[in-house]
């Protein structure tokens, strides 16, 4: 199909996959479970972090998370003591343990106490055409704080080459406001077109077989020629095609 064929066709899948029933399968719903920004930003970044493998688990786990948290994520992250990050000890996801649990509290508090928030780190380091380096600085302030260098692992750098997937998602979430009720939009300095496709096995996939992206690895350079091809299509609103592509992928296993 040429580009006016594809366009038209993505725009249609966006529609069918951009509304509240999206939300009740997706780790989205997590951050839908607040009204506070902090509480909305902090449970989305924690489910985006561990946002790989089953999405059910994925799910699951998230909640147990938030559970850990007194269901107060930010009052947690703000003024929790050594004996409420014990029991985070218990909690464990795939490779995301309980010290990589807990290290991202105490990062989180550096984040708020001494960066102006998730959304003010951001917002300082954006450029005028990807987030993607604003991810590598945010990495940077994200580990100022005593760490292992295993937890490293658990916040992707684009400038290392990768494809950063779950920040991009997470980023997404915070940042898109669909007018739909699934992405929450609560950023306001932060242009959306700025956003980068959360690239995965079932959005690269779809997106090679449409044309989208010839790379054959799913890192940074292949966000990189995605993005162009997204934005050719949106310039303002790129990353409502993840919708499409991940929905094309998931659901109808295009």
């Amino acid at each position: 199909m040429d580009i006016l064929e594809l366009k038209s066709f993505l725009d249609d899948k966006v529609l069918q996959y951009n509304n509240p029933d999206f939300i009740e399968s997706d780790p989205v719903q997590i951050p839908h479970l607040f009204t506070l920004q902090e509480d909305r930003e902090i449970a989305g970044f924690l489910t985006a972090t561990i946002a790989w493998g089953n999405r059910k688990m994925i799910i699951n786990n998230a909640k147990k998370m938030v559970a850990l948290m007194g269901s107060s994520p930010y009052d947690f992250v703000m003024n929790h003591n050594q004996n409420h990050l014990e029991p985070l000890a218990t909690f464990v996801h795939r490779t995301f343990n309980g010290g990589d649990f807990t290290t991202f509290i105490t990062a989180l508090k550096h984040i708020y106490t001494q960066h102006n928030g998730l959304e003010g780190v951001f917002t300082i380091h954006q450029n005028s055409d990807s987030l993607q380096p604003a991810i590598n600085q945010f990495k940077k302030v994200f580990f100022e704080v005593e760490h292992q260098n295993r937890t490293q692992k658990h916040v992707s750098d684009p400038l290392a080459g990768s494809a950063a997937k779950r920040i991009n998602m997470y980023l997404r979430w915070m940042i898109r406001n669909d007018n739909a009720g699934v992405d929450l939009g609560l950023w306001k300095n932060i242009s959306p077109a700025l956003l980068s496709c959360p690239l995965d096995v079932h959005t690269g996939n779809v997106a090679r077989k449409l044309g989208l992206l010839t790379r054959k690895q799913n890192d940074a350079k292949a966000l990189s020629e995605l993005d162009a091809q997204l934005r050719a299509l949106d310039k303002d609103d790129p990353v409502k095609y993840d919708f499409a592509l991940f929905g094309l992928g998931v659901f109808e296993g295009f």
